[in-house]
């Protein structure tokens, strides 16, 4: 197994735990003090675009040595002369031509088109508690920045004040919370999208979404993930909670209701429970069958009324990323997110993590495969996004030219869920009296955020563009975490736009599959990105020969 370095001295970083390809520790923690890159950049923004010290340093690159097939192993190519898709209004002089100038907005979909200012989306945060402890920074986050961020599966099921009558919702608060935080700031760039597995289909929530909220939010069906290949999974501690969820039609393990469990929990034996949602399409055994049946869903979901429709699949092997991109393709949805092995998660088995499914590059490079060949057949390829153990500015670019022209975005689960730690974090140290409703873990600041100031607009490089958007007066209103988001999302877009002008491409609809080239032969052959040296010769050995 390929080992990342736990700090990096040109940055002034350092994993608290083992780092993974994306630099995020394996197991992120709320209470966490930094300072990783993705936490760093959470303060500091487009600052930690550059080496530290300036004026005291020289800064060299270690990452020459290319091993293995992963993200790691693509580099982004670079030109000397050109530019490509200028925005309105500029020339393609040196003046005009600077990055600050790239356009980085995105959109996706069919009829209607969801425009994004970042080409940015967030993983499904569902039920797990550390998703409703700090939805309000991170949805307030995505709508003031304009990505999109989604519902995930179960909200309503675990929510103990929703009602459901006759086996469908009547009241779902915890639901209603979620849609209409985001909805507070959205201002046309960005979605709420709304995800379904099983339980949250028999449970009525598209039809309760679509009533209440009409064409406000996006729902997406759920094939599956890139952390598990069984359905999402919670812990409780309380055993009453158990009997709930249990009643409420889940997989408990162990069960709550059996007397010998009861008393194993009585006695400490037992201390928490595992809530499980079901497997989807058990009793279909064929691509034909499945076909039918999504069909059928899609069919109905737009006779009720949604517009738009997404679909979230997992590092499921190749007939289902074919059914998955084709099925998507000829019921006209308006995002398919592929999400390979290493994502993340709130809660899932960790050698079931450790050992299922296929790993984020080479699904995303047979996703590019199977997209051509629908292209190739006069198909319009339904718009994707990318997933899976993605976090920093260089992701974003190496996924979006790797599935070029049919990646609009790059879904980042853990990486946007960061900046709502710490800032909440942040909000209780600064305000005690607020630390129980943000859920603050600190009592203090920690000398890695006390270093850059002791107030929200010393320590947030983001304070003022974002008081700049709301006005002083609502500033008061916005949680720090989504300061914290806003500050994180202007490093990945400065850095966006330092890669494309340096790719001489300023927008992102330009980019493309030759904007990257594989580091090793083993990548080349498993991408179909040409090798470093192979990508431009002939025009080489042209200028050579002129």
């Amino acid at each position: 197994m390929i080992q990342w370095p736990k700090s990096n001295d040109a940055l002034g970083t350092v994993n608290r735990g083992n780092p993974a390809e994306s630099g995020l520790c394996t197991l992120c923690r709320v209470d966490c003090m930094g300072k990783c890159e993705t936490w760093l950049s959470s303060l500091r923004g487009r600052k930690m675009l550059y080496p530290r010290d300036y004026s005291f340093v020289t800064a060299g690159s270690s990452n020459t040595c290319h091993l293995g097939v992963s993200y790691n192993s693509l580099r982004i190519n670079g030109y000397n002369y050109g530019a490509n898709a200028l925005p309105k209004g500029l020339s393609n002089s040196e003046d005009d031509c600077i990055f600050p100038n790239v356009n980085i907005e995105t959109e996706f979909g069919q009829a209607i088109k969801t425009k994004a200012r970042i080409p940015v989306m967030t993983g499904a945060l569902g039920s797990t508690f550390v998703a409703a402890k700090y939805w309000e920074s991170l949805a307030v986050g995505a709508a003031l920045v304009g990505f999109p961020i989604v519902v995930g599966e179960n909200v309503v099921g675990i929510d103990q004040k929703a009602e459901i009558k006759n086996g469908k919702i009547i009241k779902a608060p915890e639901l209603d919370r979620r849609i209409e935080t985001f909805l507070r700031y959205y201002d046309g760039y960005g979605a709420i999208i709304v995800q379904m597995n099983v339980e949250d289909t028999r449970n009525g929530v598209a039809e309760y979404v679509i009533e209440k909220y009409s064409d406000k939010a996006i729902i997406e069906l759920k094939w599956g993930q890139g952390a598990k290949d069984i359905g999402g999974e919670i812990q409780v501690t309380n055993l009453e909670y158990a009997i709930f969820l249990k009643k409420r039609g889940y997989v408990v393990d162990p069960d709550p209701t059996l007397p010998e469990v009861q008393e194993a929990f009585k006695h400490k034996a037992i201390r928490s429970f595992a809530r499980h949602s079901r497997l989807g399409y058990t009793s279909l055994s064929s691509a034909d069958e499945v076909r039918e049946n999504f069909m059928k869903a899609v069919k109905y979901l737009r006779k009720i009324g949604y517009q738009r429709i997404s679909l979230k699949t997992g590092s499921y092997g190749m007939e289902a990323l074919a059914m998955a991109i084709k099925f998507s393709t000829d019921a006209k949805l308006d995002l398919l997110t592929i999400d390979g092995s290493g994502g993340g998660t709130g809660m899932s088995p960790w050698n079931m993590m450790e050992t299922w499914g296929v790993p984020s590059l080479l699904l995303h490079a047979k996703a590019w495969e199977y997209a051509q060949i629908l292209a190739k057949k006069g198909n319009k390829v339904v718009d994707m996004a990318f997933a899976g153990g993605l976090a920093r500015e260089d992701h974003i670019f190496k996924a979006i030219a790797l599935g070029a022209p049919f990646v609009k975005l790059v879904c980042m689960g853990r990486a946007t869920m960061i900046p709502g730690f710490l800032g909440s974090n942040i909000e209780g140290a600064l305000n005690p009296e607020a630390k129980e409703k943000v859920h603050g873990n600190w009592d203090k600041l920690p000398s890695s955020v006390a270093e850059f100031g002791a107030t929200a607009d010393e320590i947030f490089a983001g304070y003022y563009d974002v008081q700049k958007k709301v006005g002083k007066d609502e500033m008061k209103n916005i949680p720090f975490g989504a300061v914290a988001v806003w500050t994180l999302c202007d490093k990945l877009a400065a850095g966006m736009q330092q890669l494309m002008a340096g790719a001489r491409k300023f927008s992102v609809k330009a980019i493309s599959r030759n904007d990257i080239f594989a580091a090793n032969r083993e990548t080349e052959a498993e991408t179909g990105i040409p090798f470093i040296t192979d990508r431009d010769d002939s025009e080489a050995k042209k200028v050579l020969k002129s």
